[in-house]
């Protein structure tokens, strides 16, 4: 955007200078061994990627979540697992957990996520409760001085690699957040899941079998976590958005490469009207999902429980990244059907972006009980 500060143009910069030496010569090994680098936690955390949001003090960058959608376009530009990881760590994990927790857990565990010398997760999905958070079994029962935790969690980003994990449990008849370690006695975890795409973010489950927590894991105050949750689920959906927007933005660059060097028919295939068509619907979805995910990133910056925009934004861009990616596949025709061409693995990447952070159907809920909400409240369409 033009009228972004000077300071996110040269983070901008920066992040690409790091894509171009780090992640692309990478690239397609990340995708079809799945492994993410060992070191690059390490990297980005020596540039100051992963504390974008993360005050001076602790180590950190101290911008906002723009920066951080930054860091994730340009990351998932190169390789969405990356930005995958990236996300879990920075945004999931490392800002919920500084935002909510007090000096002396800010002073353990702050420093060393923000310089990859520890690797964060967030824990809440559940086998039986995906969609329906707050559904979770996951408990952690009050003793005299301490906390006994038991559940599992499922479809956890980094989970084989965590040291770090954000755990939100139920206590009583409400909702609290621990910080579990991955060296806690009681902890175990599954091997990496194989999945569709994000091959290289490695995802799994976490068992949590009688882990004894002292008070100083507990973040915030006992019962207080329905908030985090929920602030928690707005920022991941306004940054994650960015995500997407690499993705889109990648697939639409292949494309026009490839349209402006192609030809049939003794023809560039850009000069065949069907896919100028493609072109244009393609490149207006972008921008359009580009548009409206700055102008929700400076809306969560005010107020991370306005979800309204929030979900419309990585609703939008889902979509869209989805449909960008599956006509730059088109495109490339049986080309696009093989492995050795990127826009295989792009169209792959791009269908987490209508699961993860809530389903596109969730999303559609969130946005339409928001909008009878205020509906309701001013007895008119009013943002």
């Amino acid at each position: 955007m033009e009228d972004i500060a000077e300071e996110y143009n040269l983070l901008r910069e920066a992040v690409r200078n790091f894509v171009n030496k780090e992640i692309f010569p990478k690239q397609k090994d990340i995708e079809i061994r799945g492994e993410l680098p060992e070191d690059i936690f390490r990297k980005m955390g020596s540039l100051g990627f992963l504390g974008i949001t993360i005050p001076e003090e602790y180590g950190g960058v101290g911008m906002g979540y723009l920066g951080q959608g930054i860091v994730e376009e340009e990351l998932a530009y190169a390789s969405p697992s990356i930005a995958l990881s990236y996300g879990a760590h920075s945004n999931l994990c490392l800002d919920n957990l500084y935002r909510n927790s007090n000096k002396k857990q800010k002073e353990e565990y702050v420093p060393k996520l923000v310089k990859g010398e520890m690797v964060g997760s967030l824990c809440l999905t559940e086998p039986s409760s995906g969609s329906d958070a707050l559904a979770m079994s996951t408990e952690a029962i009050r003793m005299e001085d301490y906390y006994l935790l038991n559940g599992t969690k499922t479809l956890i980003t980094n989970a084989p690699i965590s040291d770090v994990f954000l755990v939100y449990a139920k206590t009583g008849d409400q909702y609290s957040a621990f910080i579990v370690l991955g060296t806690d006695e009681g902890l175990s975890r599954s091997e990496k899941f194989e999945k569709l795409g994000m091959r290289g973010s490695p995802t799994g489950e976490v068992f949590f079998d009688s882990i004894r927590l002292n008070s100083d894991r507990l973040l915030g105050e006992e019962g207080s976590a329905k908030k985090i949750i929920l602030g928690g689920l707005n920022t991941e959906r306004a940054t994650f958005t960015f995500m997407l927007l690499g993705i889109a933005r990648r697939a639409l660059d292949l494309s026009l490469s490839y349209v402006t060097e192609r030809k049939q028919f003794g023809k560039f295939l850009y000069e065949f009207e069907l896919i100028q068509d493609k072109l244009a619907n393609m490149y207006t979805r972008y921008e359009a999902s580009r548009l409206l995910a700055y102008e929700t990133i400076r809306k969560v910056e005010k107020d991370c429980l306005d979800g309204l925009l929030a979900a419309s934004s990585i609703y939008f861009a889902g979509v869209s990244a989805e449909y960008i990616s599956r006509e730059a596949l088109q495109i490339y025709g049986g080309y696009g059907y093989i492995q050795e061409y990127e826009s295989e693995s792009i169209f792959r990447n791009s269908i987490l972006g209508q699961i993860g952070a809530g389903t596109s159907e969730i999303r559609e809920i969130v946005i339409s009980r928001e909008l009878i909400k205020r509906y309701l409240k001013h007895g008119k369409f009013q943002l």
